[in-house]
């Protein structure tokens, strides 16, 4: 477990990347709440054909309520925002600015709700991280056309603070075995995509290779194997700091689509990519001190 714990963040950073090649691949061929809700009945069916096998204990239904209110925080509410907003025409790069504010969000939350003391030196790098993240993926935002409106702008807002959220409240009420409770997250995530679905969408989905090939990688690598990580990170750790990985994916992003997709990659961006690394390490350098509440 503990040579689990030290991979466990870099890992973690390269396979939640990798979520956005996936969803460039299948945007087009369906649209967002449809395909989530199939992401996350499967990502379900599998959970619990996995804890049964492996002979899970399975929570109670307080445990499973509070799994599921993570999974409409975690799952449906950040992801769905997302792909909502980039199917209806926001950059990635601006999405993926937008979504470097929830360590910050998240360290505030933390403080507020968890008690972790966040000292000085935290702050710094959270700081610098954020900058390092303006830097990756500014260059990327390009023309802003329109699919930059209140409504995408609103729906990026409400997926970084339905995650930051989300993170607190796994962190606070996530006691549960870590596999039925990530099935649990799972169907507390497709009841909501499914609702938005039924009210919103045509339900039209084209299945081809790219679509067949997007929805088993983000099942398989980020729905099972970066969740599983996520949450055993947020058992063993503050949030703010595991928070503060998140800071790393924008620049990872970056050099898969450039070395998928050809993307542009200057200078400035791998310097941006550097101030990055920097922020993260001052953030999680050493473990942050969780202020004792008098009693």
């Amino acid at each position: 477990m503990k040579i689990v714990s030290r991979i466990a963040p870099g890992l973690f950073v390269v396979l939640w990347a990798t979520g956005f090649v996936g969803a460039r691949y299948a945007m087009p061929w369906a649209e967002p709440f449809t395909f989530l809700t199939l992401r996350f009945s499967v990502a379900f069916l599998l959970f619990v054909a996995l804890a049964f096998v492996l002979g899970s204990k399975w929570p109670g239904v307080r445990g499973a309520m509070a799994s599921m209110v993570a999974g409409v925080l975690l799952q449906a509410t950040y992801l769905g925002g997302v792909f909502w907003a980039i199917h209806r025409g926001m950059p990635a790069g601006l999405s993926a600015l937008i979504a470097g504010l929830q360590p910050v969000i998240t360290a505030i939350l933390a403080g507020a709700f968890l008690g972790d003391r966040i000292l000085a030196r935290h702050w710094v790098g959270i700081a610098i991280g954020f900058v390092g993240v303006v830097i990756v993926v500014l260059p990327g935002i390009g023309v802003r056309g329109g699919g930059v409106n209140a409504a995408t702008l609103c729906a990026c807002v409400i997926a970084v603070t339905g995650i930051s959220l989300g993170t607190i409240w796994q962190k606070r009420h996530g006691g549960s075995d870590l596999i039925t409770g990530t099935t649990w997250q799972y169907l507390g995530g497709a009841v909501p995509m499914l609702a938005g679905a039924l009210l919103f969408e045509d339900r039209h989905i084209v299945v081809n290779g790219e679509l067949v090939f997007a929805l088993a990688w983000l099942v398989l690598v980020l729905s099972i194997g970066a969740i599983l990580l996520l949450m055993l990170m947020i058992r063993e750790g503050e949030v703010a700091k595991v928070a503060s990985l998140f800071y790393l994916i924008p620049a990872v992003t970056a050099i898969m689509t450039w070395a998928l997709f050809d993307e542009r990659l200057t200078m400035l961006q791998v310097g941006g990519m550097a101030i990055t690394g920097l922020g993260v390490a001052l953030a999680t350098a050493q473990p942050m001190m969780r202020a004792r509440a008098s009693r």
